[in-house]
């Protein structure tokens, strides 16, 4: 198939553009056979696994009810009377507080992000292909966004909206969406002006169809890999809203809301008071060494 533009002619062969697809294909191949010799990378995805299958079935991993405490056991050390990690200040069983509280941790974590992948992926595929008014529209309004730090927005929309783990995911969303559209902007722009994007368009494709076939296949790998990065971010963002009184209310169990309740008694039982400060630690450090792994299993330099 051949077509014309001005003076230039493309050649458009279909063996050729079924021998391109075969390539993408075996690029998440040779993406997957990194990955799986990748022993680091798998160990933390083991890692994250195992919390969320913890978190998803709560309720027969936790061995007391996290809402049941007493004032006789407060603060006790490990394995007083049953209670593997010990008790939290009202005497409720800290380790199921925390296999309850990565419910809410990992939620306020990950639903933002993609709900911001959605929305902003959307704005910024749009604004990179389309380029012209609707990109000068929708990058000024990111701008806008950008001008405040991160928890800075996220504690002034929460602030205006009130506590809850809604308006959390709400505010964190608004939050993450300037720089998902940012990247995917900058990734469409920048597969736009490939010669074989240009081949679709000359041969009289549409844009949804250059769009889906295209531009997404192509923007998937890098937004994929920088998403996985918020997610870290997300839930320590989460967490200290919830510690300042803006996020999850009591008496759900929370990561960042158990560190508050328990930053009183740092002087009594040091331990106790840091274990809801160390999971948000190895939850996040695993999402971003997952999200470090994922870049180096896509990088087509390698």
């Amino acid at each position: 198939m051949v077509s014309k533009t001005d003076n230039t002619v493309i050649v458009v062969d279909p063996a050729e553009a079924l021998r391109r697809a075969r390539q993408g294909r075996g690029y998440w191949r040779r993406v997957w056979e990194r990955l799986r010799g990748d022993w680091g990378t798998l160990s933390v995805i083991g890692i994250i696994l195992l919390i969320l299958l913890a978190a998803a079935f709560a309720p027969f991993v936790a061995t007391h009810d996290p809402m049941q405490g007493s004032i006789l056991g407060r603060l006790k050390g490990f394995g007083y009377n049953g209670h593997i990690l010990g008790t939290d200040e009202t005497g409720r069983d800290l380790f199921s507080r925390i296999v309850f509280g990565a419910r809410l941790s990992l939620i306020t974590g990950v639903l933002p992000v993609l709900f911001a992948l959605v929305i902003g992926g959307f704005l910024g595929v749009v604004a990179g292909y389309f380029r012209g008014f609707p990109n000068s529209v929708i990058m000024r309004g990111v701008d806008v966004l950008y001008a405040f730090p991160s928890i800075l927005l996220a504690i002034a929309i929460t602030g205006m909206l009130g506590s809850g783990l809604t308006n959390t995911i709400l505010a964190l969303t608004i939050t993450f969406i300037p720089p998902l559209v940012r990247i995917s902007e900058t990734v469409t722009s920048q597969v736009r002006s490939l010669d074989f994007v240009e081949a679709a368009r000359s041969s009289g494709a549409r844009p949804l169809t250059i769009i889906r076939f295209h531009i997404l296949n192509n923007m998937l790998g890098p937004v994929l890999v920088y998403t996985t990065s918020l997610i870290s971010i997300s839930i320590i963002l989460a967490a200290g809203l919830s510690f300042l009184g803006l996020g999850v209310t009591p008496p759900d169990a929370e990561w960042g809301l158990m560190l508050n309740n328990l930053r009183s008694a740092i002087w009594v039982n040091p331990v106790i008071a840091a274990l809801p400060g160390v999971m948000i630690f190895i939850t996040s450090m695993c999402f971003n060494l997952m999200s470090d792994g994922l870049r180096q299993a896509m990088d087509v330099r390698l």
